[in-house]
């Protein structure tokens, strides 16, 4: 059977998006919002929600420019708490029974008598906060750090800034690309691309106006414009060109600088993800093939159990009205 091997063009540009699981898929539509996991008994587990991603959505995920810092937000929140999730439905009932029980300490219990079903949450903000600290350090502060370390020894002019910028987005750029090699390599992280590669498939077997089933899935690209890793890569980029207009050296203050025009950024990057979506042009089309690109990293072709997942996920997001759906 013959696959695709770059986006072909859609009869119909969706607004759904996704997000790989563990063993399963994220989907969110403009009124639903569903997620599929392969259970360790082999069905298929969908649980669905409300969206509220149409014309009801407040003014401020849909004015351009600032829409984009809000949906990010939005969007790594759900997908975060759709991951653990999905981490907690690989657990077998019998292992749930044999997990062994410890005694509470004063401190944990005192958690439970307090908070209660809430501990879960407020761990897992922990967690969000504990990441993007992280993703500061290693796109902001690591990168600014050692270019500003290279240029006090080496002969390039310190009030350069448009090298200086350079030279920091191509450090993010390869640590970017670095980080997502790596953990490619991990066999459970490998598994998660190849459902990543399943959501894009059947996400463009939809906009083709092909009937979900798995032999169609399978023909069609796991390549996808709309893609979050294509939307971290152009950020990258716009981060390099609005920080060459900022006329500071001194490190701390271009970390600070960064971190404040960090909404800035992001909303740019957003607005150009979504008219890569809708547009065929070959402007976009240039500018949206280094993304396409790293694609190649972070998907992997899926086997028929895991389009399935993908499939199962999609379904309920489809609106009765596809006008809805159009970007």
């Amino acid at each position: 059977m013959k696959q695709t091997t770059k986006p072909e063009q859609a009869k119909h540009r969706s607004k759904i998006g996704g997000q790989a699981l563990i063993e399963g898929v994220m989907m969110k539509g403009v009124h639903t919002g569903a997620m599929a996991c392969r259970l360790p008994d082999g069905t298929i587990d969908v649980e669905t929600w409300e969206e509220h991603n149409g014309k009801e959505m407040p003014w401020y995920r849909k004015c351009p420019f600032v829409r984009g810092s809000f949906n990010f937000v939005i969007s790594m929140r759900d997908g975060y708490r759709c991951l653990m999730k999905s981490a907690e439905k690989q657990m077998t009932e019998e292992e749930k029974e044999n997990e062994p029980q410890e005694e509470m300490n004063r401190f944990e219990r005192w958690l439970n008598d307090k908070l209660g079903d809430k501990v879960f949450g407020i761990i897992m903000s922990i967690s969000m906060v504990i990441g993007v600290a992280f993703a500061v350090f290693a796109f902001i502060f690591l990168p600014k750090f050692l270019i500003g370390l290279l240029i006090t020894h080496t002969a390039i002019p310190d009030d350069s800034r448009f090298v200086r910028s350079l030279l920091e987005g191509v450090l993010k750029i390869i640590i970017f690309l670095g980080y997502m090699a790596f953990t490619g390599c991990m066999k459970d992280i490998r598994r998660t691309y190849e459902y990543h590669g399943a959501e894009h498939k059947t996400i463009a077997c939809f906009e083709a106006g092909d009937p979900l089933t798995v032999e169609n899935v399978k023909k069609h690209c796991r390549f996808h414009p709309r893609c979050g890793t294509s939307f971290i890569f152009i950020t990258l980029i716009v981060s390099i060109l609005v920080m060459c207009c900022v006329p500071l050296t001194v490190v701390w203050q271009r970390v600070l600088v960064s971190i404040l025009l960090l909404p800035l950024v992001v909303g740019i990057s957003y607005e150009f993800i979504r008219i890569a979506g809708r547009s065929d042009s070959w402007i976009t089309r240039a500018l949206s093939f280094p993304g396409l690109q790293i694609q190649r990293i972070t998907t992997r072709e899926p086997d028929a159990s895991q389009i399935e997942c993908a499939i199962a996920a999609l379904k309920p997001c489809i609106p009765d009205n596809l006008e809805e759906d159009e970007w």
